[in-house]
């Protein structure tokens, strides 16, 4: 294992192990557009993380795993304290798990393979027996893990994607988009069903969820209702219970309890 301070360099194709493992404490970190030509699975412990895969944009809370297929252009962006592992798989093992990428919860016995993998020396013999049966669990683990519904198409139109904000701003009201993009409603809404599956009203609102996820993770209820365009945080509660049938105190401390272990 690696510990990597925030300006090291680190190129995970340079190793020859089967599998190789990093940890690393970030903050306020922006990895830029990049790719590598191993499969990455990048476990998130504390903090969360955003990641871009192009056509979309992924949410990493705590305790969940992203799952990067080789050769994935892709972008991590951390803006608080995030305590991650990762491991990069060769070819011959990404073979054996998922051709696309995707959020997926960690289960108990996949959190314990994690730990011992990731500490292992880059030089570790996983020939041995021990080893090699950690490392193929591991694998299986992964290629079994639910999928967890933490991603957001984007629109791939230039009309439109050119004229959504900076990805932590708040993307702009439907007429407010129509005007800046010089589209009727109707065609905005027949493209955005084309790119990413919903209507621009339901896709502006998970976009707010997803925000709400994030920001709730390190600030009061109060600060990310006001971030988010709610007058006050009662709405914003009422809000928040319709998309995920809880409250964003109680999302708050699920997330909290699952980080503590």
């Amino acid at each position: 294992m690696a510990w990597l301070q925030p300006d090291a360099r680190f190129d995970a194709d340079a190793c020859s192990a089967p599998v190789i493992g990093i940890a690393a404490t970030l903050a306020e970190h922006d990895s830029g557009w990049h790719q590598h030509a191993r499969s990455q699975l990048l476990y998130t412990r504390a903090g969360c993380t955003r990641l871009t895969f192009g056509d979309r944009i992924s949410l990493l809370p705590p305790s969940r795993a992203a799952w990067i297929p080789g050769g994935l252009l892709h972008r991590a962006q951390m803006r608080q304290a995030v305590d991650y592992r990762s491991l990069y798989f060769d070819a011959t093992l990404s073979a054996y798990l998922p051709q696309q990428p995707a959020i997926i919860g960690v289960g108990p016995l996949l959190q314990a393979l994690l730990e011992p993998i990731a500490q292992a020396p880059f030089a570790h013999d996983w020939q041995a027996p021990r080893a090699g049966h950690q490392l193929a669990l591991c694998v299986l683990e992964i290629a079994a893990a639910p999928v967890e519904p933490m991603e957001l198409p984007l629109p791939r139109d230039p009309r439109i994607a050119r004229c959504m904000p900076v990805a932590e701003q708040l993307p702009p009201e439907l007429g407010e988009l129509a005007r800046r993009s010089g589209l009727s409603v109707r065609t905005i809404g027949r493209l955005m069903q084309r790119d990413t599956g919903m209507g621009y009203q339901a896709w502006r609102q998970q976009w707010r969820l997803m925000r709400a996820m994030e920001l709730l993770l390190g600030h009061r209820v109060a600060h990310v209702a006001l971030e988010l365009g709610f007058s006050a945080e009662s709405p914003f509660i009422a809000f928040f219970r319709s998309m995920v049938a809880t409250t964003p105190a109680a999302f708050q401390r699920a997330e909290s309890a699952r980080a503590a272990g």
